[in-house]
């Protein structure tokens, strides 16, 4: 079975930790001149999928936000009522000449429990669903395809139950959410949660990673 990396803590969620920053950055990510490609994802906290494939080589950048959803421009606080529609997700933005998007599915699956439907851990509700949005039909197609291959392997004990939706919106998080786990490494959540998330992630494709 491929390891979920889900550490089972009793430990508050990434929806309890709460900020006054309301800032909300409007504009949308887009690949840039043809040179690089999108994928978005949500496995989850958007801090724990954002610090894991930050640190894939081949990945320029890696933003926090809501897709998804009915809400334009939603709030963090709109979105942890789970009633907005919007996953918490994030936007990679790689070089495919450098990484894949099959790659980059390979660390989608292998780093969250994509078996448990609404919930990660003790984040709970549909904001924090499995979750693919695919752009073109290659990204479905692949999308599609990864499931159902893993599902017939027999690789998670309990069927997979990402959901695979077509790209509809994305909306940047507010500024305290990007690169949270970098910049908050002292945080519970971040020790707790993120820390062990990231060091498996980190030896199981050691050979993927950026050099320091």
């Amino acid at each position: 079975m491929f390891s979920a990396f889900l550490t089972l803590f009793t430990l508050s969620s990434c929806a309890e930790h709460k900020s006054q920053n309301k800032s909300m950055a409007e504009e949308r990510v887009t690949s840039s001149g043809g040179k690089t490609d999108t994928a978005t994802f949500g496995t989850g906290c958007f801090w724990c999928t954002e610090a894991i494939f930050q640190r894939l080589d081949g990945v320029v950048k890696v933003v926090s936000g809501y897709s998804g959803g009915n809400v334009e421009n939603p709030s963090y606080e709109q979105v942890s009522t789970g009633t907005t529609g919007h996953a918490e997700a994030c936007q990679i933005i790689y070089d495919p000449a450098k990484i894949s998007y099959d790659e980059l599915l390979e660390v989608f699956w292998k780093t969250h429990d994509p078996t448990t439907l609404n919930r990660q851990g003790n984040d709970i509700g549909p904001q924090y669903r499995s979750v693919i949005f695919f752009t073109n039909p290659s990204q479905k197609e692949k999308a599609e395809h990864y499931k159902a291959a893993l599902d017939k392997s027999g690789a998670f004990n309990n069927p997979i139950v990402t959901a695979i939706e077509p790209y509809r919106n994305f909306y940047s998080a507010e500024n305290y959410h990007q690169d949270y786990y970098d910049q908050n490494g002292g945080q519970p959540y971040c020790r707790f949660v993120i820390a062990p998330k990231v060091e498996k992630f980190e030896k199981v494709f050691h050979s993927k990673l950026k050099t320091p």
